[in-house]
């Protein structure tokens, strides 16, 4: 009937292949979204941990990452699948990238004692500005057509990813903050996200907007150009002196010979006062047009070549997969390694299906 809205009930099957990564509050599998017929999806799924599912300010917030994430729709941001729960336990499903983070590629770079070139840490912070840059101009599909103002508020290189073809991602909204979504920092002075990538209005607790992702991503080609870390300081003390008052290096005295350029770029993009610094999309135009004329010009062929010379064992194509390991316990019981899976619960996973 036309204008009948009806509901597809979606039974949605999940084979765990390994564990990815863990984090502070979820950790990420690498696993198939089996349907009918033999197909199968590969996809990473993120499963909360179970002590932050009791939290309701953290649970909120893992589902405002998915919420928020999925019309996010754009090349150099990872795209998320479905938001799914099973027995009380959350997860998300969400694009599949096979390659390194950045993190992995800045400790290979300093384990070989080879300087990143600086092109290629230019493209690559070029497209993560090209990522953040959407988010933060994004805006609701119509009828609604509202400006989120969202801030990602965890740019680091463990969120940054490169696919062997050699684009790149940005990864992990988990603690990105919008104009209509919880934010637990709301309601009391509390800093979220990775105290050596944060910016001084986001270490003292004070309210963000977009520059403090800038602010990150300066830190971020600081480090692929120095591979060393601007802030290190451990203790929260100590942090925040460091990121607030202390002079911060210029980038010719860890890396002499720095283009000036580039210099001049992270200078202000590491600028203490947000107004003073570029938005996303001018430190990312900046960034282009400096690679634009560079003697060989960076691009996702040029960086494929460099994961390659810098992971030459790797292959993106085949390897054995692991299955979890015993001591992982996951209360899914549609998710083991085999052919044995659950129904979905019926009020997280739907699809709807617009009849005429």
């Amino acid at each position: 009937m036309e204008g009948d809205d009806r509901f597809l009930d979606y039974g949605g099957q999940f084979r765990l292949v390994q564990k990815i990564a863990t984090g502070g509050m979820a950790t990420v599998y690498e696993a198939q979204h089996l349907g009918p017929d033999g197909f199968a999806k590969r996809v990473a799924m993120k499963v909360i941990h179970p002590r932050y599912a009791r939290e309701k300010h953290w649970l909120q917030l893992f589902i405002n990452e998915a919420k928020l994430s999925a019309d996010l729709v754009h090349g150099n941001i990872v795209q998320i699948y479905q938001l799914g729960e099973v027995d009380g336990q959350y997860y998300i499903t969400m694009e599949y990238i096979r390659g390194p983070t950045l993190r992995s590629m800045i400790d290979r770079h300093r384990e070989l004692d080879w300087p990143m070139p600086t092109s290629i840490a230019a493209y690559i912070a070029s497209r993560v500005c090209r990522a953040l840059d959407y988010a933060h101009n994004f805006t609701t599909p119509p009828p609604d057509s509202r400006r989120l103002d969202i801030v990602h508020r965890d740019v680091s290189p463990r969120n940054v990813m490169a696919s062997w073809d050699g684009h790149i991602k940005l990864a992990d909204f988990g603690i990105a903050k919008a104009n209509t979504s919880f934010d637990p920092a709301a309601s009391r002075t509390m800093a979220l996200g990775k105290k050596h990538y944060m910016s001084p209005e986001q270490i003292l607790g004070l309210e963000v907007d977009a520059r403090s992702d800038v602010f990150a991503v300066g830190l971020v080609l600081f480090e692929m150009l120095s591979l060393d870390q601007v802030f290190a300081e451990d203790m929260t003390e100590l942090a925040i002196d460091e990121v607030t008052t202390r002079p911060i290096p210029l980038l010719r005295s860890r890396v002499p010979g720095a283009p000036p350029a580039i210099e001049q770029i992270i200078a202000a993009a590491l600028d203490r006062d947000p107004a003073r610094r570029p938005s996303a999309a001018t430190m990312g135009a900046v960034l282009d047009r400096w690679c634009e004329e560079q003697p060989v010009v960076a691009s996702p062929d040029r960086l494929q070549e460099h994961l390659v010379a810098l992971f030459p064992s790797a292959s993106p194509w085949s390897g054995p997969h692991q299955p979890p390991g015993e001591h992982e316990v996951t209360r899914f019981s549609a998710f083991r390694r085999g052919l044995r899976t659950a129904p979905a619960p019926r009020r997280t996973l739907l699809h709807r299906l617009l009849r005429r």
